[in-house]
C-alpha cells in the first residue's frame, strides 16, 4: 500500500509517516517547512524531517508546495497512491490576519488542489483531510458556562460530554484561518457527496505530542511546556487562563486514521480531540508541568482574547466511537506531558 502525507515532517504528518512506515507501507511526504516561514526558526522542522529520513524504512520525501497546481497535479499523477492523508496547513489564528493570502492560498486552495488531483488521477483513493475545530467559530462561547477556581465548565448536563459534529459552523466569528479551514473542509465533503471520493474531515482539537514544533502562535501544550523548560515568560491572552482545551496525543489520531482507511465514508466529519478526560486550562497545564519538571511557570495576563477563540472547548468523541468501536484514547493527558517534558529537555536540533 502507498500513501502520500502533505506536512510530512509537522506534527500529525510525522507521525502519521512513523505509523504507517511501521506496517510496512510505502510513504512519501510533501513538505516545503514553510512553517518555518509562518513562525521563524522556532516553527523549522527540518529536525522532523531529518528524523524521518534516518527512522523510516521506506520514506521519500518531496519538496512542493501544495499551492503550486500544476506539481500536486503531476505528483498525484506519477504516485498514484491508495491513500492521501493531508495534513498540511496554515495553522495560527494570529499570523493569518496578517498575511490573509497566505493563509488561504495553503489552508483552501491547497486542499482543493489535493483534492481535484485526487479525482483525476487516483478517484478510488482515500482521502483524509486535517481540519480543525475552529470551523464552529466561536459559537461554543454561546454555551452558558461556569467559572470553576481554575477552569471554565459546561454549565448544562447536556454539553458535558463537548461539542458535536452537528453543531453549526456559520453566523460566528471564525477568525481569518478558521474561515480558510472552513473552505477546504466543506469542499472536502463536497468531493465525498458530489462526486463520492472516500473522505473525511478531522475537525482537530489540541494535536499534540513530543514532535511539535510549538510556538507562541501555535501549539498550546508544545509551546507551554518549552517556555517552562527553559525558563521563559509565557503570555496568557483573556479568559482569565482557565480557557479549556481537549489534548489528543498524535499517535491517537494515526491510529484513527488507520481505522478509517480500513473502512472509509464518503465527506464524513469527526471531532477529533482528547474528550472530556485530556482536558485542561492554562492554569491546570502550568500546574501539571510545573510538578514535572520542578520549574516554576512564569507568566503575564493580557486582558484580552484572541479573536474567534473558545473559552471552553471538549470534542464530543461519541460518533467517532460509534463508528469505529475499535478505537480509543489510548495516551492519557499525564503521558502526554510527561513525553513533551522529555523532549523539551532533549536536544533536537
Amino acid at each position: 500500500m502507498k500513501m502520500l502525507v502533505t506536512g510530512s515532517s509537522g506534527l500529525i504528518g510525522s507521525e502519521v509517516v512513523s505509523h504507517f512506515d511501521a506496517m510496512g507501507w510505502e510513504l512519501h511526504g510533501i513538505d516545503n517547512n514553510m512553517r518555518a516561514d509562518f513562525f521563524g526558526s522556532g516553527g523549522d522542522t527540518r529536525w522532523n524531517q531529518r528524523r524521518l529520513s534516518e527512522s523510516c524504512r521506506n520514506f521519500s520525501h518531496h519538496e512542493l508546495d501544495i499551492r503550486d497546481r500544476t506539481e500536486v497535479l503531476q505528483i498525484l499523477e506519477e504516485l498514484r497512491p491508495d491513500v492521501i492523508v493531508h495534513t498540511a496547513a496554515q495553522p495560527s489564528h494570529d499570523l493569518a490576519a496578517s498575511r490573509p493570502f497566505d493563509d488561504f492560498d495553503v489552508n483552501a486552495v491547497g486542499t482543493l488542489n489535493l483534492l481535484e488531483a485526487t479525482r483525476r488521477h487516483v478517484p478510488d483513493a482515500v482521502f483524509v483531510h486535517m481540519s480543525t475545530n475552529k470551523v464552529y467559530g466561536d459559537a461554543p462561547n454561546e454555551l452558558p458556562l461556569k467559572e470553576l477556581e481554575t477552569r471554565w465548565e459546561y454549565a448544562r448536563e447536556e454539553d458535558f460530554d463537548g461539542i458535536r459534529e452537528d453543531f453549526r459552523i456559520d453566523q460566528s466569528k471564525h477568525s481569518i484561518f478558521g474561515a480558510s479551514k472552513v473552505a477546504g473542509d466543506i469542499m472536502v465533503q463536497e468531493y465525498g457527496r458530489y462526486f463520492g471520493l472516500r473522505s473525511c474531515c478531522l475537525r482537530g482539537g489540541c494535536l499534540t505530542g513530543p514532535h511539535h514544533s510549538g510556538v507562541e502562535l501555535h501549539g498550546f501544550l508544545s509551546y507551554l511546556v518549552k517556555i517552562n523548560v527553559n525558563e521563559g515568560l509565557y503570555r496568557v491572552f483573556g479568559y482569565l487562563g482557565k480557557q479549556v482545551r481537549d489534548n489528543i496525543h498524535s499517535h491517537d489520531v494515526a491510529a484513527f486514521i488507520e481505522r478509517f482507511i480500513e473502512a472509509p465514508r464518503c465527506g464524513e466529519v469527526y471531532n477529533l480531540g482528547g474528550g472530556r478526560g485530556n482536558s485542561c486550562s492554562i492554569l491546570e497545564a502550568f500546574e501539571r508541568s510545573e510538578a514535572l519538571t520542578g520549574k516554576k511557570m512564569h507568566y503575564e495576563y493580557l486582558d484580552q482574547n484572541r479573536e474567534g477563540d473558545h473559552i471552553c472547548y471538549i470534542s464530543n468523541l461519541s460518533k467517532m466511537k460509534e463508528h469505529y468501536p475499535g478505537w480509543e484514547i489510548t495516551k492519557s493527558l499525564d503521558d502526554i506531558f510527561e513525553e513533551i517534558v522529555r523532549a523539551w529537555r532533549d536536544d533536537r536540533s
